[in-house]
């Protein structure tokens, strides 16, 4: 089919497999299945009427070649939202064939579910990750959500991740030094022992798991620490005038020499914590 003219028909006849020769798994959808739940991904771009798309003149059919035992997932949750019960292993390749498509959404809901799966004493399954050049790419579109993706352990020092919503995603050990995340969201995220060494937190939502992590010399002013959990968190020389610390874990937390100036620290847990030479004037107590 040729750019720029209409679907021919509302239904689409697809043979996926790695080759074309004994043939791959054949599925019968609509337009309406392959562009509407996620109108930014690769499937939706192609039946757009945008792009030139070979059809085979005998039996109609378009030819994509992935794996075609995992495409049924992804048709599943483009027609209803349903993420299926599968096992570990079977999750990785359905988020490698959902990277290729660029379906956003399913990888958020796969991986949220796996983050917070309840049996806890399951050892730790390493999921797809991401690459630096990958989250590079991303952040550059206008709508940046990495909800329940796992980014432990990556380099993302130096980026400009300002507005984008980590929340509920995997965000142990990483490194965000001195990265821009101004007004980022990491509601519920899990960021033990990540580096936010100098990073710009201003007004920024996290109100998640900070214990161990490095704070120190961060700009979190205005910051809504709510209810976080910085046991052990090294914040020294933090600047964190204004922030919302109330009812916060700060148990062993490093505060020396952090500008604390109008913080509220209503019902947090100072125990252990480290506060000589702290800017305290107008703290909220």
């Amino acid at each position: 089919m040729e750019p720029g003219s209409p679907w021919p028909s509302s239904q689409v006849f697809l043979n996926v497999g790695r080759s074309i020769i004994p043939g791959g798994k054949k599925y019968t959808t609509t337009i309406d299945t392959l562009t509407q739940r996620e109108p930014d991904s690769m499937l939706a771009a192609m039946f757009s009427g945008r792009y030139t798309v070979s059809t085979d003149d005998k039996t109609g059919m378009i030819f994509i070649d992935r794996d075609g035992k995992h495409f049924r997932h992804i048709l599943n949750w483009l027609r209803d939202g349903i993420i299926p019960m599968l096992q570990d292993s079977d999750y990785q390749e359905l988020i490698r064939e959902a990277e290729y498509y660029q379906l956003l959404g399913l990888i958020e809901n796969i991986n949220a579910n796996l983050c917070n799966r309840k049996d806890k004493d399951a050892p730790v399954v390493e999921l797809t990750e991401l690459t630096r050049k990958e989250v590079i790419q991303i952040i550059q579109s206008e709508k940046v959500r990495f909800r329940g993706v796992n980014l432990s352990g990556l380099d993302l020092s130096k980026l400009d991740l300002s507005y984008v919503d980590f929340s509920y995603a995997c965000i142990q050990k990483t490194n965000f030094s001195r990265a821009n995340l101004n007004k980022a969201k990491f509601g519920d995220a899990e960021a033990g022992g990540s580096i936010f060494e100098d990073a710009n937190l201003h007004a920024c939502l996290t109100q998640c798991s900070l214990c161990d992590a490095d704070l120190r010399s961060a700009h979190l002013q205005s910051a809504k620490l709510s209810g976080a959990n910085l046991q052990g968190a090294n914040l020294e020389g933090a600047n964190l005038k204004g922030a919302k610390l109330n009812s916060a874990n700060l148990q062993d937390a490093n505060l020396q020499r952090a500008y604390l100036r109008e913080v509220d620290l209503r019902d947090s847990q100072l125990e252990g914590a480290k506060m000589g030479g702290a800017n305290l004037l107008g703290v909220i107590r």
